[in-house]
């Protein structure tokens, strides 16, 4: 174990060469943590990590979440270079979008293999670390196609419903061991991925649905996330943050009523 800050908290995230994942590991290098980074984008990952330039603090751990083998070496790496885990970010997830008719069975594996069991395994093998600490956090990052359907979302949006579940779940059995287990529900991120794939007629869709107007951003994610690990959400256990500037709650809105109500203000 590396003795440079041995005495500081250890954040895991995975799925973090990118998006979320890295905003998150960026929130906890400035909130004093060390973090190892999970991805299995070996090359983005590593990029990721020099760009960070934080070589005591930070370290790039190659791993399909997906893999039983690959998590528990992940995690004998964590403990060979920090010696501690402390939180677990379970961001890591691939998605499908397609008819639920046109949805391949192999489709609908990848997807529960990545999002669901991915969950599963890096909770059973890094919660063990804070199990047996006595005290740490969990936060999976869902999505708000966990709580309302949506087309095109089969795959993806059972997946999410499942990790909500599998959130109560955990925070139920392991918060007899101090870990408190968390999720997010992210609507609409503005993402590298979102700029790639949502046209400007869908982003004015989100806009219309959406109460607050726009999309979030990754870092506001990424400081929701952060709060659910620290200190200051102590007595927060098994609970699902939508952070999606109001989408879920607004459920079946009426752009035209909308409208004529801000035309009104």
């Amino acid at each position: 174990m590396s003795g440079v800050g041995g005495d500081r908290p250890v954040a895991v995230v995975t799925g973090a060469a990118r998006g979320i994942g890295l905003a998150c590991a960026r929130w906890f290098l400035a909130h004093g943590h060390r973090v190892a980074l999970l991805d299995r984008d070996g090359a983005t990952l590593e990029a990721a990590v020099a760009a960070i330039d934080r070589p005591h603090d930070a370290v790039a751990v190659r791993c399909d979440v997906s893999d039983e083998a690959q998590v528990e070496a992940a995690a004998r790496a964590v403990d060979a270079r920090f010696g501690r885990v402390d939180a677990l970010v379970n961001n890591a997830g691939v998605a499908v979008f397609e008819h639920i008719q046109k949805t391949t069975f192999a489709q609908w594996r990848d997807v529960m293999a990545t999002n669901l069991d991915g969950v599963f395994l890096c909770t059973q093998v890094f919660g063990s670390r804070m199990q047996a600490r006595g005290r740490g956090a969990v936060v999976n990052v869902a999505s708000i196609s966990g709580l309302r359907a949506s087309t095109m979302r089969v795959a993806y949006g059972t997946s999410k419903a499942a990790v909500i579940h599998l959130t109560k779940q955990q925070a139920v059995e392991l918060s007899h061991y101090g870990v408190r287990v968390n999720a997010i529900a992210p609507g609409p991120v503005d993402t590298e991925m979102a700029k790639l794939v949502h046209t400007a007629a869908i982003r004015a869709d989100y806009h219309d649905a959406i109460p607050l107007a726009r999309y979030g951003g990754m870092d506001e994610m990424a400081s929701v996330v952060g709060f659910l690990c620290s200190d200051a959400a102590a007595y927060v256990n098994g609970q699902v943050i939508a952070v999606d500037g109001g989408f879920d709650a607004a459920g079946v809105g009426l752009p035209t009523l909308r409208r004529d109500l801000g035309a009104a203000g």
